[in-house]
C-alpha cells in the first residue's frame, strides 16, 4: 500500500489510535509503551501486515526534528530550576563529556570487532551515544519513580541537554567520512562555534519571547500555546541558521521561559505536554515504518554485541569517569549507567549519514534500530527493579506529594489576607504577570471600586485596590509585603 493524499489521513488516524491503545495494554504487562509505538510502525510498514511503503530518510529526519523540538521543549518547561541547580554541573558534565566518552569507547570496540573503518565505528558510537529525552521522559513519569537525593532531577536534565553534543558528534564525523582531508582539529572550531552561538540564542530569544508572550495581547487563550510554537520554531532555525546548535538552544529557550511569570502559562505548558506525546508517537511510528524487519536479521549479531557493550561497559565507564570529582554514592553511579536509554533520537540521527550517501550508513542505521529496541526493552523494562535492588527508590509510602496536592491537602492551615494598596504605592499600575510574586502565595480576587474581580496575568493594580491574597505561612505574607514593595498596608485577617 502506497501513501497518498486520499488515504494519508486514514492511515495515520487509525495507526495514531491503534498506538494508544497498544501502549495501555502495554503498561499493564511492564512494557515501555515506546516499543508498541515502533512495533506498530514496524507491523504497518513495507514488510509488514499493513504493507504501507516507505522508504524516505528525508522525510523521517523531517518529521524527527519537529518532533524532538516538542519533546525538549516540552521537557524544558517542566524542569523546575531550583530543583535543577544544585545538580547542574552533573547533569551538564554527564550531558557532554559523558556523551564523548561514551562515543569513543563505542566506536573503539566496534572497530575492533567489525569491519568497520575507525571513522564508521566512531560515528555509530556517536549516534547512540545519548541518553533519549522521550525514553527517559515518558518511563520515569509515567511509571512515577520517586528517586533519592535529587537522582532525577540529573537524569531528566542529562536526557534533555546531551542530545546537542550527540547531534554535534554525528554531524562531525558524517563531514569527515565525506571530506577526510578536513582533519579532527577542525572540529575544535565547529564545537565551540555551535555551543557559544547555541547558547547566546537560546537565552537570548527566550528573554525575547518572554517580554512578547506577556505583552501581546491576544484575543483568544488559545492562541498563546501556537504564539509559543512559532517561537519555539524561529529559535531552532535561527539558532541553526547563524551556524548554533538548534536542540540546545530550544532546550534552553524552554528552561528559562519554564521558570519564568507568563500569561496563560498552564494553558502553553499542557498544550506542550500533549503535543510531546503526540510527537514521540508519530516519530516512534515513523521511523518504525523506514524499518525493513529482513535487513535487521543480518546484524543481530552485531546488534547485541553492541547493546551488551554500550549497556553494561561503556555507559557505566562513562558515568564513573565524568561523576568521579561530585559526591554520589556507587548506587547512585550504578543507577544512572543504567538509566542510559536509548529511543527514537539515535534513530533519527542515523538518517544524516544515509542522507550523507555513505557507504556502510544502511547497516549503521539497521544495528542502531537494533540497540535502541533493545535498550528500551532491556533498561525501560527494569528501571523500577533496579532502583529497588539499588536502595535509590522512596518507597511509595514516603513519597513526597506534588506541592499542589500538598496544598490541598493542608488547606485549612492557608491563611487569607486582604491587602489596600494605597495611592503612593510603587505597584500601581504593574500587571501581576511582572510582580515576580512568591510562589506560595497567589492573588485570588481583587475588590475593585466595590465589585470583586478574578484577576489574570494582565491585570494592573490600581489604587485603593484591596488584595485577598492565599498564603501558605508566615514567610509567604513576607515575600507578599516585599514584592508589592511598600509598607502602607491595612491587614485584615
Amino acid at each position: 500500500m502506497n501513501l497518498t493524499i486520499e488515504n494519508i489521513l486514514l492511515i495515520g488516524s487509525a495507526l495514531l489510535i491503534l498506538s494508544i491503545l497498544a501502549g495501555k495494554t502495554s503498561y499493564r504487562f511492564g512494557v515501555p509503551t515506546l516499543v508498541f509505538f515502533l512495533l506498530v510502525g514496524v507491523l504497518a510498514g513495507s514488510e509488514g501486515i499493513a504493507g504501507i511503503y516507505f522508504d524516505d530518510p528525508k522525510i523521517a529526519q523531517f518529521i524527527g526534528i519537529v518532533a524532538l523540538n516538542f519533546i525538549l521543549f516540552s521537557g524544558g518547561l517542566d524542569t523546575h530550576w531550583p530543583t535543577v541547580k544544585p545538580v547542574l554541573w552533573k547533569g551538564v558534565t554527564l550531558s557532554s563529556l559523558g556523551v564523548f566518552a561514551t562515543a569513543i569507547s563505542v566506536g573503539v570496540f566496534v572497530y575492533y570487532v567489525s569491519s568497520f573503518s575507525f571513522l564508521e565505528a566512531l560515528l555509530l558510537g556517536a549516534i547512540v551515544s545519548s541518553t533519549d529525552a522521550a525514553a527517559v521522559f515518558s518511563i520515569l513519569r509515567s511509571k512515577s519513580i520517586a528517586l533519592k537525593k535529587g537522582l532525577r532531577p540529573i537524569l531528566e536534565l542529562e536526557s534533555g541537554s546531551n542530545d546537542p553534543m550527540a547531534y554535534f558528534l554525528t554531524i562531525a564525523v558524517t563531514g569527515l567520512l565525506i571530506a577526510p582531508e578536513q582533519g579532527i582539529v577542525s572540529l575544535i572550531p565547529l564545537f565551540l562555534k555551535q555551543v557559544i552561538i547555541g547558547v547566546i540564542a537560546g537565552f537570548g530569544l527566550a528573554i525575547a519571547s518572554k517580554y512578547f508572550i506577556n505583552r501581546i495581547r491576544l484575543d483568544f487563550e488559545g492562541l498563546y500555546p501556537v504564539l509559543a510554537v512559532g517561537q519555539m520554531f524561529l529559535v531552532f532555525s535561527l539558532t541553526d541558521f547563524l551556524g548554533g546548535n538548534g536542540f540546545l538552544a530550544v532546550y534552553l529557550c524552554a528552561v528559562y521561559l519554564g521558570n519564568q511569570e507568563l500569561i496563560h502559562k498552564k494553558t502553553i505548558m499542557r498544550f506542550f505536554d500533549g503535543m510531546a506525546w503526540l510527537m514521540q508517537i508519530v516519530m516512534f511510528l515513523t521511523l518504525g515504518l523506514l524499518v525493513f524487519p529482513s535487513q535487521i536479521l543480518p546484524v543481530i549479531g552485531m546488534g547485541l554485541m553492541v547493546s551488551a557493550f554500550l549497556i553494561f561497559v561503556a555507559r557505566p565507564l562513562s558515568v564513573w569517569l565524568t561523576l568521579w570529582p561530585f559526591k554520589i554514592s556507587s548506587r547512585e553511579k550504578w543507577y544512572v549507567s543504567w538509566v542510559g536509554l536509548k529511543g527514537a533520537v539515535p534513530i533519527v540521527f542515523a538518517t544524516y549519514p544515509l542522507i550523507a550517501g555513505i557507504e556502510s550508513a544502511g547497516l549503521i542505521f539497521n544495528i542502531v534500530f537494533f540497540v535502541s529496541v533493545t535498550s528500551i526493552l532491556i533498561q525501560g523494562t527494569t528501571l523500577v527493579k533496579v532502583s529497588q535492588w539499588l536502595k535509590v527508590s522512596i518507597p511509595p509510602e514516603k513519597k513526597i506529594q506534588h506541592p499542589i496536592d500538598q496544598f490541598l491537602k493542608d488547606r485549612t492551615q492557608t491563611r487569607m489576607i486582604r491587602l489596600l494598596l494605597s495611592p503612593d504605592c510603587d505597584t500601581i499600575g504593574k500587571r501581576i504577570v511582572d510582580l515576580d510574586f512568591p510562589k506560595n502565595a497567589v492573588i485570588a480576587m481583587i475588590k475593585r471600586e466595590g465589585n470583586y474581580i478574578t484577576p489574570s496575568g494582565y491585570t494592573q493594580l490600581e489604587a485603593l485596590d484591596e488584595l485577598v491574597v492565599l498564603v501558605d505561612d508566615e514567610t509567604a505574607v513576607d515575600g507578599v509585603l516585599k514584592c508589592l514593595k511598600t509598607e502602607h498596608f491595612e491587614l485584615n485577617e
